[in-house]
């Protein structure tokens, strides 16, 4: 869903798992939080701190990237 902050992620070369560690939360709590976008504010805040990053640009959803996943374009 959030495809800047798959690419930090990647620049970094950090996983679901070490995401989830540096957020004190499970693996499968932040995949789920990547899909939905629950995430709470301090977890925001950390991620926006350790990318360095806005919070417009990290969690930027491109609808052109979604209408092509669906066929759409």
């Amino acid at each position: 869903m959030f495809r800047n902050l798959r690419a930090e992620m990647a620049r970094h070369d950090f996983t679901d798992a070490d995401m989830a560690t540096k957020l004190g939360i499970t693996r499968e709590g932040f995949a789920k939080k990547k899909k939905t976008g629950f995430f709470t504010m301090p977890e925001i805040r950390l991620m926006l701190a350790m990318f360095g990053t806005s919070f417009e640009y990290l969690f930027d959803i491109a609808e052109e990237d979604d209408a092509d996943q669906h066929g759409e374009a």
